[in-house]
């Protein structure tokens, strides 16, 4: 017969529960994980399996404290671990708002602001070319095998902030100041196709000054739109370098963040 000590049995939940919360709280924030078309059950499945896959290397003396889990220590260090968690994933999620907010901003310019759908992820109507280059953007960071960066840089969070180590003052300002590069990130992305439809709405303009008897928003939606989608096309073959580095920003920064040398 198997028996346990107090002791024993405590070490074992904290060595599970706490690297789990901290991981969870990740699939929350993080993409692909955060994908809402993706069942609870399934992500629920994925954490249990890393945690699973990170416990051996966890059972290293000082990687746990010895903290009672049902403890006020021990419910403390849980909310320290998925508050960790949840910033991680949420560092990677602004690399693909950056995206989302390029895609907003030259469907606006085109004229299909208002040709919205459902978008699992944000469970909120975006605009079809936002919905759009955000499939693309997705399916690229698959095929780079972007979701294994996440969980290597999440094992490597457990050395850099070993479960009980709260991440000093400086590393949430690094966090909020991240958030910056959805703003130039993006704006960056969408910069040549809105420059192309700002030449094209300058010189509709231009065309209704000079004949104004043409009936400019008639003439003017199919001709943005008709442009819109060239420069798109056009320009879609020069993204994945662009895409790329916003994805290594977002990678470095699941730790840059919070690790303050």
């Amino acid at each position: 017969m198997i028996t346990f000590t107090t002791a024993e049995l405590n070490a074992l939940i904290t060595a599970f529960l706490y690297p789990l919360s901290r991981i969870l709280a990740l699939f929350i924030a993080a993409p692909p994980f955060n994908n809402a078309s993706l069942p609870g059950r399934v992500r629920m499945m994925l954490g249990l399996a890393a945690t699973v896959a990170i416990m051996p290397a966890m059972a290293t003396p000082g990687m746990i404290p010895e903290v009672a889990p049902a403890s006020a220590a021990g419910l403390l260090i849980l909310a320290e671990q998925m508050l960790i968690g949840y910033a991680m994933g949420f560092s990677m999620r602004l690399s693909f708002a950056a995206i989302d907010l390029s895609g907003n901003a030259f469907s606006t310019q085109m004229g299909l602001g208002f040709a919205t759908s459902y978008d699992p992820t944000s469970a909120s109507q975006t605009a079809v070319v936002s919905e759009l280059i955000g499939i693309l953007a997705l399916l690229m960071f698959l095929s780079i095998d972007g979701h294994l960066m996440i969980l290597s840089t999440l094992e490597q969070s457990f050395y850099a902030l070993p479960v009980g180590v709260l991440p000093k003052s400086p590393s949430w300002a690094n966090l909020a100041h991240a958030g910056a590069i959805v703003f130039s990130g993006g704006l960056l992305l969408a910069l040549p196709i809105i420059v192309a439809l700002f030449i094209t709405n300058t010189a509709l303009g231009i065309l209704a000054r000079v004949a104004p008897q043409l009936n400019i928003i008639v003439i003017g939606f199919p001709v943005t739109i008709t442009l819109g989608f060239a420069a798109l096309y056009v320009c879609m073959p020069y993204l994945a370098n662009p895409l790329l580095r916003l994805f290594e920003t977002g990678i470095v920064s699941m730790l840059g963040n919070l690790v303050v040398r």
